[in-house]
């Protein structure tokens, strides 16, 4: 219960008989209330047939009922009455409204409220300490509303907010889904999360950075599906976003790699790529320090995606290298993977790699003993080329710390 400012409660200094003389006066001026509000705000002047009208109607006779029920007895507790006022709030956020416009309305019937108690006093003659208890105890009351009415539109917010939430996740889940759900059920579901189905997305696998523990939850513009709660984050964003606009610097505690742009059904094939992505950015293979895009590096990704298949690969291909020391098949390796990229002679290979070309043809002369025909069967020096270059990929960049 609020208190007046110098500690005195105001509906302890009231007589208890002024309660009876109050009463009467409270259908009227109901009446005058409900009247002044539908003509001073227009969101209030819908017909009183009404459910909404019967809720404004009720909460303001209740609302005068329940300041002389106090001056009556200003200990006694109206739970139901407390209810009514955090259903107003509540209906002004259904009614897709702000608290202003019903704090609006609490103002004016505040104001309304103490000119009939002034007139009122004037007729029984109360005393000036009276009418400045009175006046203390109308804005204490309204107060007291106003901050129940505000309760119940926040709660309901965050119901919303978080049945939307939980609306945005599962069509998140249902449009990673391989293979994809039926077209309806993603219809459905996204209507329920008033999110706007595109012909086009991509999406986002993330990860924390290690060196960066201590982060909040990214605030993401609302056209993004967003999952931070799952093991493996991720989001789903729209063809045509700017993607370093939302995501750079909303994440830049996170790694970030942006799987291609596909059609809605292939968003679990976006995912994939992504999460692929990521795997190399951890590992050193792409770039950490920024947002990576999997339409930059298809070939590296293509080519690094089995890794079992192109170890076995690059076992079978470079098996004559086995017996060499490790320094050795380094320098083979590098002097074959030079020649096979640039099919020229040694003073190309050697101007490539930096060294005398003499020193290029005795390796060459080496791998020709070594690998034989081979080197002159194209799909056999396809093989070794690819094989040669996933290895350099791998050994390009450090891994991320």
């Amino acid at each position: 219960m609020n208190q007046l400012r110098t500690g005195i409660d105001p509906w302890k200094g009231l007589s208890r008989d002024l309660a009876p003389l109050m009463r009467a006066e409270v259908p009227d001026v109901a009446n005058q209330i409900l009247g002044e509000i539908q003509r001073g705000i227009p969101e209030y002047s819908r017909p009183l047939d009404e459910a909404f009208g019967q809720i404004i109607s009720d909460g303001i006779e209740h609302a005068l009922m329940q300041f002389v029920d106090r001056v009556a007895d200003p200990a006694a507790a109206h739970p139901k009455r407390a209810e009514m006022y955090r259903r107003l709030g509540r209906g002004e956020f259904h009614e897709g409204r702000s608290l202003d416009t019903l704090q609006q309305a609490y103002r004016l019937g505040a104001r309304i409220a103490w000119r009939r108690l002034t007139d009122f006093g004037e007729r029984v003659h109360l005393s000036v300490d009276t009418m400045r208890l009175l006046g203390e105890a109308v804005f204490a009351h309204i107060d007291e509303l106003a901050a129940l009415s505000v309760e119940g539109y926040v709660a309901a917010q965050q119901r919303a907010t978080g049945a939307r939430e939980r609306r945005r996740r599962r069509l998140l889940e249902v449009l990673l889904a391989d293979p994809p759900n039926p077209r309806h059920l993603v219809i459905e579901l996204a209507a329920a999360a008033e999110w706007e189905l595109p012909d086009r997305v991509c999406a986002v696998a993330l990860e924390p950075r290690p060196d960066r523990p201590h982060r909040a939850e990214p605030r993401l513009d609302r056209a993004i599906l967003v999952d931070f709660e799952g093991g493996a984050p991720c989001l789903l964003i729209p063809a045509g976003a700017d993607h370093e606009q939302l995501l750079d610097r909303p994440l830049q505690d996170w790694l970030v790699a942006v799987g291609p742009t596909v059609e809605l059904p292939d968003a679990a094939q976006s995912l994939r790529w992504a999460r692929h992505a990521l795997q190399l950015m951890r590992a050193g293979t792409l770039p950490s320090a920024e947002v990576q895009h999997c339409a930059d590096h298809l070939a590296t990704l293509w080519l690094l995606h089995e890794q079992f298949l192109l170890d076995e690969l690059a076992r079978r291909v470079l098996a004559p290298l086995a017996e060499l020391t490790p320094r050795q098949r380094e320098r083979l390796t590098e002097t074959l993977l030079a020649w096979l990229e640039t099919r020229s002679g040694a003073p190309e290979v050697a101007a490539r790699l930096g060294i005398h070309p003499q020193t290029v043809r005795y390796r060459m002369h080496q791998l020709e003993n070594l690998f034989g025909e081979a080197l002159t069967d194209p799909a056999a020096r396809f093989e070794l080329e690819l094989v040669l270059r996933a290895a350099r990929l791998r050994q390009s960049n450090p891994p991320v710390r």
